[in-house]
């Protein structure tokens, strides 16, 4: 079954945005071979939407609050590359990489599967029936 994702961030200048991602994001790594680093990532959320045409793919950023989150990135000398913007199922913004690109971030404002709090039981499964749901998940305890 799935274990993870790997992603990939491709880019004309990968040791300036691998040491980004290392000092400045403070993402953990291990040396995969001849300095090629891997991150590790924050629990992580995966969504299909509908396209017109072809498919493509996007990676973005999460974080709890946008503007606390820019304003230390700010600190560390990251430049902002897109203001925040409300976009209902969150406030967007983007950071530029080392290499000139942009890495979107946002603060969601929908539902995620990483939250606290009681879960729903899905329809069909009894409250007391059912395995925990993501990875390393423990079930409510039950009154």
């Amino acid at each position: 079954m799935i274990t993870g994702m790997h992603a990939i961030v491709f880019s004309p200048d990968a040791a300036k945005v691998r040491e980004f991602f290392a000092d400045v994001l403070n993402l953990r790594s291990v040396d995969a071979g001849g300095g090629w680093l891997i991150f590790a990532l924050p629990p992580a959320e995966l969504a299909v939407h509908p396209a017109d045409g072809e498919g493509r793919h996007e990676l973005y950023l999460m974080c709890d609050d946008i503007q606390a989150t820019l304003a230390e990135l700010r600190a560390k000398g990251v430049e902002v590359a897109r203001d925040v913007t409300d976009q209902g199922w969150g406030l967007l913004a983007a950071i530029r990489l080392p290499d000139g690109g942009e890495f979107p971030i946002y603060q969601p404002r929908h539902p995620t599967p990483w939250q606290t709090g009681p879960r729903p039981e899905p329809p069909g499964i009894p409250a007391d029936r059912g395995p925990p749901r993501g990875p390393g998940a423990v079930p409510p305890a039950r009154p």
